[in-house]
């Protein structure tokens, strides 16, 4: 028989995939419920311990309006149970055809992460606006059974602009825009965002975030404005305003205005350790004051949507929470408008599936955001209508918001949206004055953590300009920036962007200096000082939560580069990409000046405004950022919140120089202060010929139970098959694995002793990737 060996490679992971439409597996079996078992769940999975009496009221925002609740009631009339239940499902157009939205009345279609026309996961003007006009037709034309034409509300994350068509003003990431503290700028950002959004034909979109998080670890923490509840709440009615407008404005709903969301309710940024999707602890106070500050205030403002949070709290999934949901927000608040699902998260809920869920309705939602499941989802809901498991009453609320909404914003009696006014309208994309307002949200978020007087710069000099960040608008904008996880985008995608590079090149080159770009820093004529623009790779949702605050664990990134430029006394300008604080002691350190730049965008060009002095040697633009998010003193400290006993962060909440002062942090501790500098991914299983802590390497030869650990050998017999270590890229970084034929031989990467849950993974597109090299064929089979 011949031998069969197979060379392990150095890398086996599980990955979201960048370059899909985000999917979700429907793994939960289909079950029907009858009302007391729906109420029996509910009350399974409800926590009482919300008092409702001690949560803030409002006015409700935009009031109830006689002639809008007529008029509906005449709508609510005509419509049959099918209808009604299209008004209260969305699906995500890259899993609904036109032709379906028009068989099943659907209420709703996004454009999720990914998600655009022609299977594509961004797109230029015209696609959008013949996309948005081809699912208004579909619900508008005429139809024989007197059905009623009710348009779709076509929802979109525009999350920091319009991020997902190319040519739109892409602004600073929101912890960015908390750096700003700057309630009135917020507002002029959310108005440009609303104008760019009608060229593309959407009426709604999923912004503000109003997450306060408060552990950096979450892999969401640049959408949140900050650690602190009361710049969150300052800004939650500003963006409010900017994206609907107002009657006091007398603009609410006009020209080059949409449909806000405030999301995610509610608790968001607290769950435990960081990590997405997962269950927030904190006590109803604190739910309260810190989580929720911005709700109240963006309801006042008129917000018209609210979306459920994916996560828990206390062990409740938020999706299935009727005291919050309904009792909180509807009754205490008297929020009007409706509460939208997050990506199929009604799916999460105990006794629940992506295609079946009465409990989330029971529970006060109002639309299901069930974006590949929405047929199977639809067609339970109407049964579970017909045979009483969903009151009607409840259904009839859910359209009724729904259908206000719709009113309230003009929609019912808008053209097409190509006939809009700036709609199908490029113009409108990256306008000067569009690019102004990134710009100064730009100039007004940098941070200054530390400055020996080597800013500003004098533009007349010699400049080395380095890093991966230096020309990459990708990683200056981060995830949600065309594509879902930021990734794979080149500039030329920016037709209207300019990168850190450029902007600086362009003020050198105006004031007669001279700037070299060379990614590595390798010079040949030594320059008057450096840049070096560095940070994270882009990432979005939980594929950025992380163990630890550490940026760079190893010290094998850009700190060598730093050293060495110090080393040959050029001044060094360090720039931080980031969505979070980090560790980065070693490179504050090695750095004369360091600059936290957060994720600025499409105009992240406007830093050279700053970090340059006009020619004449006197400042241009000042530092005014403050840190919004306290700084951490090791990659331990987590979480890390003003406020807390024993607060000592490296850099407090509010921290910020200007040119006026100088740094004190020198020779800072380069201790990273993790008990081991092992850092676990939770998506890499196996690299560099190990699986990662808590996984291991086991053979198992024939039918047994007899696991045999690898460990730390370097050849392995088991029978079956032989293991042994050999070198791939590095010294022992794969193995070889020689099946004999003589009986089943397998190797497992496993853990027996700890559960890993990767059931939030498979919100995202999923994939299971590894390398593995086929030496020598043979007849038997290979699985």
């Amino acid at each position: 028989m011949k031998n069969l060996p197979l060379l392990f490679l150095s890398m086996f992971c599980l990955i979201a995939c960048n370059n899909n439409t985000k999917v979700s597996p429907e793994t939960n079996t289909t079950k029907e419920l009858t009302t007391s078992d729906a109420n029996t769940a509910m009350d399974k999975n409800m926590s009482k311990t919300i008092n409702p009496a001690n949560w803030p009221s409002t006015s409700g925002g935009i009031a109830i309006d006689k002639n809008i609740e007529t008029r509906i009631d005449e709508l609510m009339a005509k419509l049959s149970l099918k209808d009604k239940v299209g008004q209260i499902v969305q699906a995500d157009m890259g899993s609904i055809t036109v032709e379906e939205v028009r068989e099943y009345r659907l209420g709703s279609v996004l454009a999720g992460g990914n998600s655009a026309p022609n299977g594509k996961p961004y797109a230029n003007v015209s696609d959008w606006i013949a996309s948005s006009d081809a699912y208004w037709d579909a619900l508008m034309d005429k139809r024989d059974d007197g059905s009623v034409n009710i348009p779709p509300l076509l929802g979109i994350d525009a999350v920091h602009g319009h991020n997902n068509v190319i040519g739109g003003t892409i602004f600073p990431h929101n912890i960015a825009l908390g750096a700003m503290n700057d309630p009135e700028l917020i507002k002029r950002v959310a108005e440009v965002t609303a104008k760019e959004l009608v060229v593309t034909g959407h009426d709604w979109t999923f912004a503000p975030t109003l997450a306060v998080a408060r552990d950096d670890r979450w892999g969401r923490t640049y959408e949140s404005y900050s650690e602190g509840p009361e710049i969150v709440a300052s800004y939650a009615p500003q963006v409010v305003l900017g994206l609907q407008g107002s009657a006091a404005e007398n603009n609410l709903f006009g020209d080059g205005k949409v449909i806000s969301t405030a999301k995610h309710y509610i608790g968001d940024g607290g769950t435990e350790k960081g990590k997405d999707q997962g269950n927030n602890i904190d006590s109803e106070a604190d739910l309260r004051d810190i989580h929720g500050a911005g709700y109240p205030p963006a309801v006042e403002a008129g917000v018209q949507s609210i979306m459920a949070s994916f996560s828990s709290w206390q062990g409740v999934k938020l999706h299935a929470h009727k005291e919050l949901m309904q009792d909180v927000l509807k009754d205490r608040m008297q929020f009007n408008g409706f509460i939208v699902g997050d990506w199929n998260a009604h799916g999460a809920i105990p006794d629940c599936s992506n295609t079946d869920c009465p409990t989330s309705l029971l529970s006060g939602l109002d639309m299901y955001m069930a974006p590949d499941s929405w047929k199977g989802l639809y067609h339970s809901l109407v049964k579970q209508v017909e045979d009483g498991t969903i009151p009607q009453a409840r259904l009839d609320d859910a359209v009724r918001r729904i259908l206000r909404v719709k009113i309230r914003s003009g929609l019912m009696d808008k053209p097409k949206p190509s006939e809009r006014k700036f709609g199908g309208d490029s113009s409108v994309l990256g306008m000067p004055e569009h690019k102004e307002v990134a710009r100064e949200a730009v100039r007004k978020s940098l941070v200054l953590l530390k400055n020996d007087g080597a800013l500003p710069l004098n533009p007349k000099a010699n400049i080395l300009v380095a890093g991966s960040g230096a020309d990459s608008i990708a990683q200056a904008s981060g995830g949600w920036s065309l594509t879902w996880q930021g990734v794979d985008v080149k500039n030329s995608e920016y037709p209207n962007a300019q990168s850190i590079y450029s902007g600086i090149k362009a003020t050198v080159d105006a004031a007669g200096g001279t700037s070299t770009l060379n990614t590595e820093g390798e010079y040949t004529t030594k320059p008057d000082a450096a840049i070096i623009v560095f940070g994270e790779k882009p990432y979005a949702e939980f594929m950025g939560d992380v163990d630890n605050v550490a940026y760079d664990v190893s010290g094998k990134k850009e700190l060598q580069l730093l050293k060495k430029l110090q080393a040959d006394n050029i001044p060094v300008v360090s720039l931080f990409l980031s969505g979070r604080p980090l560790w980065v002691n070693r490179e504050l350190n090695a750095s004369n000046a360091f600059v936290a730049a957060w994720l600025p965008g499409t105009e992240a060009g406007a830093i050279a405004d700053v970090i340059f002095s006009k020619p004449d040697g006197t400042v241009a633009y000042d530092f005014t950022g403050k840190l919004s998010f306290s700084w951490p003193k090791t990659a331990a400290q987590t979480p890390l919140n003003v406020g807390d006993k024993n607060y000592d962060p490296l850099f407090p909440y509010g921290y910020g120089l200007t040119y006026q002062e100088k740094a004190k942090n020198v020779n800072l501790s380069e201790d990273t202060g993790l008990d081991n500098d092992t850092v676990f991914d939770p998506s890499l299983f196996f690299t560099n010929g190990k699986p990662q802590s808590p996984l291991k390497l086991f053979t198992v030869s024939g039918n047994t139970e007899n696991w045999r650990d690898v460990g730390q050998k370097v050849r392995i017999t088991d029978g079956a098959l032989n293991l042994d270590r050999m070198d791939y890229k590095a010294q022992e970084d794969a193995w070889k694995i020689t099946w004999f034929g003589s009986d089943l031989g397998q190797v497992l990467i496993a853990n027996q002793e700890t559960d890993l849950d990767y059931s939030r993974e498979t919100t995202g597109a999923l994939e299971l990737a590894f390398e593995v090299q086929m030496i020598e064929q043979s007849d038997k089979p290979i699985y």
